[in-house]
């Protein structure tokens, strides 16, 4: 398909932009969210103004995202922003893009809240490797009575997971640290993780290009970073707390013997909605 491209002195108009992105073999609705966003407008505009003139300064910038999606960049880094757990979250490249299938690990959590922890006031909670502040963020929009404490090795994602807490206006303590390093008491009642969990060698590695090495994989054996949160969980667990994991969706049953083989009972593992194993758990004995 041939698009005729307005010449370098004009800007070109909404239906032109959108046609040299369809060429690219960019898909409508990411087309639209990016011009939209560009634009300032919401993409409803777009359909009643194709006829709208860009700015040159517009149409090379919305050129420029175009073909970066289509080399497989997350929307939402080009964006900004994603939409998790009914949180506008701001996202970056030092972050993992957000994926609904983390929403599994949130449900499981606010459920435990309101069922076998309802009893606590003040619960203690953590979110291990937080990221953008996703989990952190929407369990505590969700059970507003949580202490919550989000730990990440990396600064630059903890600056993204602040600025996500302040502008939401939500109540989390967040600290640098490895893993379990740096956490000090209080023990926790809940202990929530979206590791990284896929393969070194797994080809897939290569479509997440854009997004940090370090959230996707631990290295060769995608289970390591997994492993190493269940070793260490007992010494900040309380009697009767919970762990809870999202995982690769062949590694339950992998995932459920690690938890049982350090102590955990009462280990269990939920489907996202495709029906897949994408969260594992268990309780602290006591």
């Amino acid at each position: 398909m041939t698009v005729p491209v307005p010449p370098p002195d004009t800007a070109g108009t909404v239906r032109e932009s959108l046609a040299r992105a369809r060429a690219l073999g960019l898909d409508r609705l990411d087309a639209q969210l990016l011009l939209a966003h560009h634009l300032g407008r919401p993409r409803s505009w777009l359909l009643a103004h194709d006829d709208a003139l860009l700015t040159a300064a517009q149409r090379e910038a919305f050129d420029a995202d175009a073909a970066r999606r289509v080399d497989g960049m997350p929307i939402s880094y080009l964006l900004g922003q994603r939409e998790f757990h009914g949180l506008t979250l701001q996202v970056t490249p030092d972050v993992l893009d957000p994926r609904p299938d983390t929403e599994t690990l949130v449900d499981w959590a606010l459920e435990l809240l309101s069922g076998a922890l309802a009893a606590l006031p003040a619960p203690q909670a953590l979110d291990l490797g937080t990221g953008s502040g996703a989990i952190a963020l929407a369990v505590k929009h969700g059970a507003p009575r949580v202490r919550m404490r989000a730990l990440d090795a990396s600064a630059a994602a903890l600056a993204v997971a602040q600025g996500n807490a302040q502008r939401l206006g939500l109540e989390v303590e967040f600290s640098q640290s490895d893993w379990w390093q740096a956490l000090t008491p209080p023990r926790l009642h809940l202990a929530l993780s979206n590791p990284p969990y896929i393969d070194g060698d797994d080809p897939h590695l290569a479509a997440l290009r854009h997004e940090p090495l370090q959230a996707l994989t631990p290295g060769a054996d995608g289970l390591q970073a997994i492993r190493r949160i269940v070793e260490g969980a007992p010494a900040h667990l309380e009697p009767g707390a919970w762990l809870l994991l999202e995982h690769g969706f062949e590694q339950g049953e992998a995932v459920r013997k690690v938890l049982r083989r350090h102590g955990f009972a009462d280990v269990a593992t939920r489907c996202d909605l495709a029906g897949l194993e994408r969260c594992s758990g268990g309780r602290w004995p006591g």
